[in-house]
């Protein structure tokens, strides 16, 4: 678990990392693979040490919106909040790529909160964080137009993945930014039209 040993909060508390190590429990996740559902209760805290997860919000008539990634070296601060006041989550967290996560029992978060100070640290570098990607969220929604917002979340994946070459479908964009199918599948012709990305089967370049 190299990558723990690059978490700022971490470096100066060996013994964190190590309790860490000690009462988590190791999974390897699938792209696509569902492993936390809205309404469900939070039992464990997602630590991500490889690839990395989408944390989306789905209203009542099925539509999606993203909210923001969770990297390697980062967890879900809304799963932070949930589990330790118990209520049931207000978002899906899918992976994104190929992922391996550690999974902290809840009742072992406030404890390492009463016992590690680098730990709360961890935690509030998080929210600070994922405040700032919602207010981009809501600052997208509300005064920026689709093509703006598609071409942001290509050069997300873009950056993310590390590739130019983004696979994803029309569908799964339109999911992610909480609008029509035929709406992105318009706005990607334009972009191929002015030379900003190229189309194929299933996946999407950018120039």
């Amino acid at each position: 678990m190299e990558m723990l040993n690059q978490i700022t909060e971490f470096k100066s508390s060996p013994q964190l990392r190590e309790m860490l190590f000690a009462n988590s429990i190791h999974k390897t996740f699938k792209s696509g693979d569902v492993i936390l559902n809205e309404n469900a209760y939070i039992r464990a805290i997602p630590i991500v040490v490889k690839g990395s997860i989408r944390v989306i919000r789905t209203e009542d008539d099925g539509r999606e919106i993203l909210l923001y990634y969770i990297k390697a070296g980062e967890s879900c601060i809304m799963s932070f909040l949930g589990g330790m006041h118990q209520e049931t989550s207000k978002v899906k967290a899918e992976v994104e790529e190929d992922a391996e996560i550690l999974f902290l029992p809840i009742e072992k978060v406030s404890l390492f909160i009463k016992e590690y100070p680098q730990w709360l640290d961890y935690i509030f570098r998080l929210y600070h964080k994922r405040f700032e990607e919602l207010l981009e969220v809501v600052n997208a929604v509300a005064f920026k137009k689709v093509d703006e917002r598609l071409l942001s979340l290509l050069s997300k994946k873009s950056t993310l993945t590390n590739s130019n070459t983004i696979s994803i479908t029309h569908e799964q964009l339109a999911n992610e930014l909480g609008t029509a199918r035929v709406v992105v599948s318009r706005l990607l012709k334009q972009l191929e039209d002015s030379g900003k990305v190229k189309l194929g089967r299933n996946k999407i370049i950018l120039v």
